[in-house]
């Protein structure tokens, strides 16, 4: 991130931390009260701190991004725990449902390959491949975008079980969060596709935000790119939904069903020839 704490008359704040560190060790200095308030981590973390901490997290990511110059997503969800073909078909066990599913890890490689191909040409700046950073299809996201030579970005978030960033995703913009609501927030902000594949609870959480967004008008219509009928709607009754009116009919336009990276981006390209719905309110 580029450092401008020093612009103008003051005096640059690492400077001030680092001099704060040279005062002689005395009871004074040694309590905590003594420290520069931005650089004591106990304070950051009180509880009547947390605004500022929500703002700390919206703000980091997106001032790096805005560095980088990053201009608008292609965002993948999809599951953690959907594994990558495994060449041998002896190492799978019998049976398994999880196994079955790595066409998708494959055709989510595949998706971020051909999308990240094209943002190259733009400087990696239009159409960057976001995803949660970590592996399953997440990693499939940042490794197919890493084979296309371009770069793409890992929003990912302290687990109490271990999870490390993949290692696929562009170190300069693999960002870690604490905060649930503001890591979906960065995942929106600058969404100009959807796309989602088989997952599980995370998953189902991310869709259904961003559907509600678009359905209330909140968030611009963009492409919803459910891959795997079979699977979402084996997972969710659409037509149940609204059938009951908790939904109207039209709301089942918002997203529409793919099998492959082909007619996701088949769907894209065409996107803005189709129309958006024009009944949102504030259209």
């Amino acid at each position: 991130m580029r450092d401008d704490q020093g612009a103008g008359p003051f005096r640059n704040a690492h400077q001030d931390i680092e001099s704060s560190r040279l005062a002689p060790d005395t009871p004074q200095v040694r309590s905590p009260a003594y420290r520069l308030a931005f650089a004591d981590p106990d304070f950051l973390c009180r509880d009547a701190l947390r605004p500022v901490r929500l703002q700390l997290e919206l703000l980091k990511p997106q001032l790096e991004m805005d560095e980088h110059g990053i201009e608008t997503t292609v965002v993948m969800f999809g599951g953690a725990r959907i594994p990558a073909p495994v060449p041998s078909p002896g190492c799978t066990a019998p049976g398994t449902t999880l196994p079955d599913m790595s066409r998708y890890y494959e055709e989510a490689r595949l998706f971020a390959r051909t999308v990240t191909e094209r943002s190259v040409t733009t400087g990696c700046t239009r159409d960057v491949v976001v995803t949660g950073g970590g592996p399953g299809v997440m990693e499939a996201g940042n490794r197919g975008a890493a084979e296309a030579g371009g770069c793409s970005i890992g929003l990912n978030i302290v687990l109490p079980h271990e999870h490390i960033p993949n290692a696929y995703i562009t170190p300069e913009l693999c960002f870690n969060f604490h905060y649930f609501a503001i890591r979906k927030m960065h995942f929106l902000l600058r969404a100009k596709v959807i796309a989602v594949f088989p997952g599980g609870f995370g998953t189902l959480d991310e869709l259904f935000e961003s559907l509600t967004l678009i359905q209330t008008g909140r968030m611009e219509q963009v492409p919803v790119l459910l891959f795997g009928e079979a699977f979402w709607r084996e997972v969710v009754n659409w037509e149940a939904l609204a059938a009951a009116g908790t939904i109207a009919p039209e709301d089942l336009d918002l997203f529409r069903f793919v099998e492959t990276a082909g007619e996701a981006l088949a769907i894209i390209d065409g996107w803005d020839v189709r129309g958006k719905r024009s009944d949102i309110p504030g259209r």
